[in-house]
């Protein structure tokens, strides 16, 4: 089992981002067989498909590693890396291009979503980006890709150019790529805006009370909890009465993701409660999940020499990893590589 994701390093991770993917790929990290291996990078390739500040790039980038090193990813036990380190992604994606087909990326929805009515205004690099995803996977011979109700547009085109590229250039009995499967994980939580339950927790978010920020000290953690929207009702008993109340739903749902139970099993033990009684508690198991790695995080962002060698490694075994997709690549093109 070879698992492959990657993120955006755009710095300021969130609760949103640990409950829903981070946390995720730290247990696939611990649960994975001897034979089995988990490559995360950090995608900032992808990054310059839209305007973006190349200090600030720089910058997230580092910061992405630290915070994910101090959710509890560990190098010496899988392989985290960025993107611009290890050029076959960028190669990958070229070889790729002649097999993709213009109907398959206009069909993508994120090119529709993110191009919206400019779409001739928008860069080359936006409108293939899902071409550079393809390649991330198929470069490491993945077996299977975490995907969210987002990405499983992307990973069937991965899927279509890896069987299109077999069928047109490789032998059924020896295909240059593994077609990836999705892999589903346990479902993770649904996090929203401490001021829109009907909105999801967002860095981009202008106000900063909307979202409990991983770097946020036990103090401030406290205070936006406290200050989150909810209603004036106690909590219900039974989940079913949190049907109408988004706030007050959101936060029994991150309750239950920190405390690794059950919405229904929060409600047992605070149905009844009214949000002053219930906000402290909630507070408290936040700190306690969130304040070692928050902790973590602030000791190893400055730490540019440990972070650089994180990143120089693990890139290095991702190189390696990739080599012999690559050349099979270039191969099956009848393309004679220097």
């Amino acid at each position: 089992m070879i698992v492959v994701s990657g993120i955006q390093p755009t710095g300021n991770l969130h609760l949103g981002n640990y409950l829903g993917a981070i946390r995720n790929w730290v247990k696939m990290q611990d649960e994975i067989d001897a034979d089995g291996r988990c490559l995360f990078f950090l995608a900032d390739l992808h990054a310059i498909s839209q305007p973006h500040d190349p200090a600030e790039l720089r910058t997230g980038t580092l910061e992405m590693a630290a915070a994910l090193v101090a959710c509890g990813l560990d190098p010496s036990r899988c392989v985290l890396f960025n993107q611009a380190q290890v050029p076959a992604h960028a190669e990958l994606q070229w070889l790729l291009m002649g097999t993709a087909r213009m109907g398959w990326l206009n069909r993508m929805t994120q090119w529709k979503d993110k191009a919206g009515k400019n779409r001739e205004g928008q860069s080359a690099a936006l409108f293939s980006y899902p071409v550079l995803q393809a390649a991330d996977v198929l470069l490491y011979q993945t077996t299977h890709v975490p995907v969210g109700e987002d990405q499983k547009q992307h990973l069937e085109l991965a899927r279509d150019i890896a069987q299109k590229f077999n069928n047109d250039f490789a032998s059924e009995d020896e295909p240059v790529f593994t077609l990836p499967d999705p892999f589903i994980p346990p479902a993770a939580a649904r996090i929203m805006s401490l001021r829109d339950g009907s909105k999801k927790m967002s860095k981009s978010d202008p106000s900063e009370m909307s979202r409990i920020a991983l770097a946020d000290d036990a103090d401030t953690m406290a205070q936006k909890v406290k200050k989150a929207k909810t209603d004036p009702e106690p909590l219900p008993s039974e989940v079913e009465g949190l049907s109408d109340r988004p706030e007050a739903l959101n936060l029994v749902t991150i309750y239950a993701a920190l405390a690794n139970t059950t919405p229904e099993d929060v409600l047992a033990q605070h149905g009844g409660a009214g949000f002053g009684q219930f906000k402290p508690a909630l507070a408290e198991v936040l700190v306690e999940t969130l304040g070692p790695i928050r902790n973590r995080f602030v000791d190893l962002k400055d730490d540019r020499e440990q972070l650089d060698a994180i990143l120089a490694r693990g890139a290095a075994q991702a190189r390696e990893l990739g080599t012999p997709t690559l050349d099979a690549a270039y191969q099956a093109l009848g393309l004679v590589r220097g």
